[in-house]
């Protein structure tokens, strides 16, 4: 897939007034300070189309992104960011759990990692919440280009391994960095691929009709 338009559509504060419609709806969701708006920059090839700051936590709203005007790229707030108040941190809770759990249109929700860390408790604890809440998702590991090539691998295989712990399988994974661009092609195809497949499966049931 190569993405040609981008246009930010709005912000929202809750799941309940997001845009009506079909359009497919791909979400991006991780730790404050993992790298998200710049890996949906990096996606969408406009710098400065999510706003990256040197302060965590800064995306509080459900922003919406409509790509190749056929499907809608958003952007979530972060969770677990240690100062916020515990006001945001709920607030910011229910606004993510709201968005997840009632959207219809909400295909997949990539979940980000940071590569260079062990895994944490929270993103666990967030994996096994989309698990258990039926949350289609992939996970997306960052800033591969902060560690050696050498470690790549052998960190995401920890990582994973950890994971394997409490789940049977894991969906596809992906190695990313905004820096290099390594991780687009392989993250826009599977999007592709995705909505390709749910085309696919509206027509079957048509035809069953």
């Amino acid at each position: 897939m190569k993405i040609k338009d981008v246009t930010f559509i709005a912000s929202y504060p809750k799941a309940s007034e997001c845009p009506e419609g079909v359009k497919p709806e791909f979400a991006f969701i991780g730790r404050s300070n993992v790298g998200k708006s710049s890996l949906i920059n990096m996606l969408t090839n406009k710098k400065g189309i999510a706003k990256v700051s040197v302060t965590p936590g800064k995306t509080q709203l459900i922003n919406f992104f409509e790509i190749n005007e056929s499907w809608y790229l958003v952007d979530l707030p972060g969770y677990g960011y240690a100062r916020a108040s515990k006001t945001k941190k709920e607030s910011f809770s229910k606004i993510i759990r709201s968005y997840l759990t009632q959207r219809s249109t909400l295909y997949l929700a990539f979940i980000l990692i940071d590569i260079r860390h062990p895994l944490q408790a929270i993103d666990r604890e967030f994996i096994d919440w989309c698990g258990a809440n039926s949350v289609p998702f992939s996970i997306v590991f960052t800033k591969s280009d902060k560690i050696g090539r050498s470690q790549v691998s052998p960190n995401v295989q920890t990582i994973i391994k950890e994971l394997l712990k409490s789940w049977n399988e894991l969906p596809p994974h992906f190695v990313s960095s905004a820096e290099t661009k390594e991780g687009q092609k392989d993250i826009l195809d599977y999007i592709s691929s995705v909505i390709d497949a749910s085309s696919i499966e509206v027509n079957q049931e048509v035809i069953n009709e």
